[in-house]
């Protein structure tokens, strides 16, 4: 057909031709343009995505980073340049639109469907080169932003303005002063990419940074900037559920999904450090005891470090110390031996000899260190290697992996596999991964900011292919960091290092959001450390302690951390009364281990979270949408952790249905809110449609070696 439009005080003719996509499955797609420059991708005339009634914003500008670990950037000199439609073309199922600016710089939007559930935006700039680019999307009255990676506020991000970037999350997270602080929007694992609860999502595909602006300065327009003057690429998943929004952003080439771990990982592991006899102390103990193990993870096996704000840290080597830990390759496989499987800890920092004390012995650094030199490491401005004095092992001072180089990889690689080799271990932490310099040199040219933000997807690659290549499937590796495209070479993300508290920042409250928004990023395969990290305001509490478990017990990875001030924080065997209430959790947590197994494989080949946000449950229940302090695991069990102190009691949001109370029995009719009792013990736990015996009488029922 012909279109006549009038674009400023000209006329365009405009040659349209109709078109639709289908895959086979009955849905038809169109991405369709309006002579306002609204842009809509339709599915069987359900409007999805759509593009705000407003051209791009190209921008220019000078910024500096501000903080060291946790990094946000200060802007000057900023000229904005509006970007406004000439002409709207239909092309086949898609749609072109060119756009203008005053200044002449020129910008073509193609988009279209790749199939019924996919559609792909390319925006391309033409002209004086940017620094960013801005795209406008339309804020309905019902929609929602839920996601953005790891973020620990809240799942639906409405309302709120940050920026993505690969970073430290922060200590205290309240925007202070300080060399890492951070805010509520620093995240070790950020995601360009958001679900809107109606039953659509989009991700961005770029390793650049990504500020957002959701519906926060302008309530109609949440305006995703890439920072960046390459053409900008989004992909919108039509659903039509949250759900399924989740499997087709693993099902295309950009993210994947995680492998499960083995089916021992779903009992618990308990932290042990401070050296052999301390460790195997720990574990004789906790046999005596009657606390059912899996596996046992020692951080500190390659020795002991102080921090510098008085804490316990570990040394950042891949090798054992042997006077800490004598004969550790035979201390592993008694381990084995007893039935336990044990776990080591890594991290990518390579420390510079040169700032190691004598009584730590620098030539044990020096073997990582020097042959990296070779060219493995990223540079500096000078060309020599970059040198990171502000880390943190500070005094030490470290070098970075340069994955810009191939053979780096393959360096990396060989040296976690001789750590397999060596010493037998089941697998590690993979900590860190979120402080490549912003100033730094990769070998091959590319962007220091893209490097940051990438960094993460290449130190899990070389974790998984060195467990891999050894222990084939039987090995688990829990990360910190990640970005876009991380879920497909990780395995299990623990949720960082929270604060020994309760603060709403940096505390207990901020595991649950967090959880929930790496299952809508596509990372099903959770943990958090009970009972915090971080030292905070003091060490934790013995309430404190017994909340945080029991989280901890309806958490697909059950997990402690002795925390960074390991002599004073609470323990499982600080009194006869949290060694009960921790050996009951424990049985409690396995006795759902097949729930978990179960959910585990559906996630492998769709990516369903385990950890279930109540809206993919619930997608009509529009209640369930802005929830982020309560989860399903699964369909069918709704939790509702304590995470107030001193509180008894708590509100729970119950949907539609019947729920039975696990500790009682006692049946809740839902679609409704109510105030129920929530004492230590009894965390409120639900079960949609039926009871939960065996949960309540897990501790009768099984025994240690049922759990291990």
């Amino acid at each position: 057909m012909l279109r006549l439009r009038l674009v400023g005080f000209g006329l365009v003719v405009v040659l349209a031709s109709g078109g639709c996509s289908s895959s086979g499955s009955g849905s038809i797609a169109r991405v369709v343009g309006a002579d306002d420059g609204t842009v809509e991708v339709v599915v069987d005339e359900r409007v999805l995505f759509a593009l705000a009634p407003t051209g791009p914003v190209a921008r220019n500008f000078s910024e500096r980073p501000v903080g060291v670990g946790t990094i946000s950037f200060e802007r000057t000199d900023e000229v904005v340049d509006p970007l406004s439609v000439q002409s709207v073309v239909t092309e086949g199922a898609g749609v072109r639109v060119e756009y203008e600016s005053s200044s002449s710089r020129k910008a073509t939007l193609i988009a279209s469907p790749l199939d019924d559930e996919v559609s792909e935006f390319r925006l391309e700039l033409r002209g004086p080169p940017a620094d960013s680019i801005a795209v406008g999307i339309r804020c309905d009255e019902e929609g929602t932003f839920h996601g953005f990676g790891e973020q620990y506020n809240a799942t639906n991000q409405r309302g709120e303005a940050f920026e993505l970037l690969v970073n430290e999350q922060g200590n205290g997270r309240d925007g202070g002063p300080g060399a890492s602080i951070g805010d509520e929007h620093t995240t070790y694992f950020p995601m360009p990419y958001y679900v809107d609860a109606r039953g659509f999502g989009a991700l961005f595909s770029t390793a650049r940074r990504v500020d957002v602006d959701l519906c926060a300065s302008d309530k109609d327009i949440a305006w995703f900037e890439v920072i960046s003057g390459a053409p900008v690429r989004w992909r919108v998943f039509h659903g039509p559920t949250a759900m399924e929004v989740i499997r087709q952003l693993g099902d295309g080439d950009l993210v994947g999904r995680p492998s499960q771990p083995p089916a021992w990982a779903y009992n618990l592991w308990m932290a042990g450090q401070g050296g052999r006899g301390a460790v195997e102390t720990e574990r004789a103990a906790l046999e005596a005891a009657g606390i059912p193990v899996a596996a046992f993870w020692v951080q500190d096996w390659g020795g002991i470090r102080q921090n510098f704000d008085g804490g316990f840290g570990v040394q950042y080597i891949w090798e054992a110390d042997e006077t800490l830990y004598p004969s550790f390759a035979s201390m592993v496989s008694d381990f084995h031996a007893g039935g336990y499987k044990f776990l080591t800890y890594v991290n990518p920092f390579i420390v510079n000899p040169d700032s190691v004390a004598e009584e730590d012995d620098p030539a044990r650094f020096a073997e990582r260190f020097d042959p990296m030199e070779m060219g493995l490491l990223l540079k500096n401005q000078m060309g020599d290697t970059y040198i990171d004095i502000i880390v943190p092992n500070i005094p030490q001072s470290d070098a970075h992996p340069d994955f810009s180089n191939p053979a780096t990889m393959e360096f990396i690689v060989d040296s976690l596999e001789e750590i397999v080799r060596t010493y037998d271990v089941d697998g590690w932490m993979a900590d860190f991964g979120e402080w490549v310099p912003l100033d730094s040199v990769p070998q091959d040219g590319s962007d220091p900011m893209e490097r940051r933000n990438t960094f993460p997807v290449d130190w899990h690659r070389a974790s998984r292919q060195a467990l891999e290549n050894v222990r084939d499937e039987n090995w688990v590796s829990f990360a910190r960091s990640g970005f876009t495209g991380v879920q497909g070479v990780a395995q299990i993300h623990w949720v960082g290092d929270q604060e020994t508290n309760w603060g709403e920042l940096d505390g207990l409250p901020t595991v649950v959001p967090a959880m929930l928004n790496l299952g809508l990023a596509g990372q099903p395969f959770v943990t958090h450390d009970i009972a915090g990290f971080a030292r905070g305001d003091g060490p934790s509490t013995k309430e404190l302690f017994q909340r945080w478990t029991e989280l901890g017990a309806f958490t697909p990875i059950m997990r402690t951390h002795d925390g960074a001030d390991k002599v004073k924080n609470w323990r499982w065997n600080r009194d006869g009364e949290t060694t009960a209430h921790f050996r009951k959790f424990a049985f409690v947590h396995c006795a759902l281990r097949n729930d978990f197994m179960t959910l585990a494989a559906e996630a492998e080949t769709s990516g369903a979270p385990i950890v279930r946000h109540l809206m993919l449950v619930f997608p009509d229940d529009r209640e369930t949408w802005d929830l982020s302090d309560q989860f399903m695991i699964g369909d069918s069990l709704l939790v509702a952790p304590v995470l107030e102190e001193g509180a008894t009691s708590r509100s729970v949001y119950f949907p539609a249905g019947t729920w039975y109370n696990v500790w009682t029995g006692d049946a809740v009719e839902g679609g409704r809110r109510m105030t129920v009792n929530a004492p230590i013990e009894s965390p409120p736990v639900y079960s949609r449609g039926e009871d939960r015996d065996d949960l309540r009488n897990a501790e009768a029922m099984l025994t240690v070696e049922d759990c291990r």
